[in-house]
């Protein structure tokens, strides 16, 4: 993407309506936004060419398929010049569904999911500590996820 993001109240709108529900029609959003479905299409097409716009998930109950452990686990690296590298090697692991580099006492924090603790315990001791680069890990357990929402992009 270059340039700077040419987007207007439509667009907005548009993006908040799919945040809400992706499995509505063009055609019906059109109806909601008084512009007709090729509108939607077109503009929907417009977002993710701009990279605003990348894909669409399907929203998963993950308790319901076994999946029991929710961790974040803040990561303390020998030098922070290593972030690349160690972040390369956690893209491998799989249970890791999000990571982000941060300020603060950790250099990187995870989200992990697994179905046990077996599973969890595998990710820390026979996964992360091996990679080189890591110093220490801190392991924070999720007890309860009570909120879990997307961000308002456009006013109501």
């Amino acid at each position: 993407m270059s340039g700077k993001l040419n987007l207007d109240k439509l667009d907005f709108q548009i993006i908040q309506e799919m945040m809400e529900n992706a499995e509505i029609s063009y055609a019906d959003l059109g109806k909601k936004l008084f512009v007709s479905g090729g509108t939607i299409h077109v503009r929907i097409k417009k977002l993710e060419e701009q990279k605003v716009v990348k894909g669409k998930k399907l929203s998963v109950d993950l308790k319901a398929l076994g999946y029991d452990i929710i961790a974040f686990i803040g990561i303390y690296l020998e030098k922070s010049s290593m972030y690349d590298t160690v972040a390369k090697e956690l893209k491998k692991i799989q249970q890791i569904v999000r990571l982000n580099y941060t300020t603060g006492n950790y250099s990187m924090f995870i989200e992990i999911v697994c179905k046990d603790i077996q599973e969890m315990r595998f990710v820390l001791h026979d996964e992360l500590q091996k990679i080189k680069g890591i110093e220490r890990t801190e392991t924070f357990i999720s007890l309860e996820e009570s909120i879990n929402r997307n961000v308002v992009v456009a006013p109501r």
